[in-house]
C-alpha cells in the first residue's frame, strides 16, 4: 500500500493512519473418528466321538445234569442262570476350560506432527527526503 502525503496536506494538519499487520499461524486440534471396532466372542460348535470300554461282574450259576455211562449221550446241555452283581457307568460333565486372556484397551500414543507455513509481515517504509 502506498500513500502520498504532499506538503500541502500537512499544513491543513490533515493525518493518515496505517495499521500495519503480520499473518499469524493458530493452530487447532480437533478429534476425527478413523475407524469402528465390534468385539465379540463366537463359539464354535464340534461334534465328538468317544468309545470308553465299561465292565461288569455277572454271577453265573451253571447247572450240570449227569445221566449214566451207557447212555449213547453225554452230559446233557448244562442250565446257566446270570446274575448281574455290578457294572461300570460312564458319567461325563462338560465345563469351560480358560484358554488364553484377551486384553482390551485404548492406547494414547502421542506423535509429533511438522508443519511449515510462510508467514507475511508489512513493514512501514518512507520514501522521499529525510529531514
Amino acid at each position: 500500500m502506498t500513500v502520498n502525503i504532499s506538503s500541502d496536506s500537512q499544513k491543513d494538519n490533515n493525518y493518515v493512519t496505517l495499521q500495519i499487520k503480520e499473518e499469524q499461524l493458530i493452530l487447532a486440534k480437533k478429534w476425527l473418528q478413523t475407524g469402528d471396532v465390534k468385539i465379540y466372542r463366537e463359539t464354535l460348535i464340534e461334534e465328538k466321538c468317544f468309545t470308553v470300554p465299561v465292565e461288569r461282574q455277572e454271577l453265573v450259576i451253571e447247572k450240570t445234569i449227569h445221566v449214566p455211562t451207557t447212555s449213547a449221550q453225554n452230559d446233557s446241555p448244562a442250565e446257566v442262570i446270570r446274575i448281574s452283581l455290578s457294572e461300570e457307568q460312564v458319567k461325563f460333565t462338560k465345563h469351560w476350560v480358560p484358554l488364553e486372556d484377551v486384553s482390551i484397551y485404548k492406547q494414547q500414543i502421542e506423535d509429533i506432527l511438522h508443519i511449515e507455513e510462510t508467514l507475511k509481515r508489512e513493514e512501514f517504509l518512507t520514501s522521499g527526503p529525510h529531514h
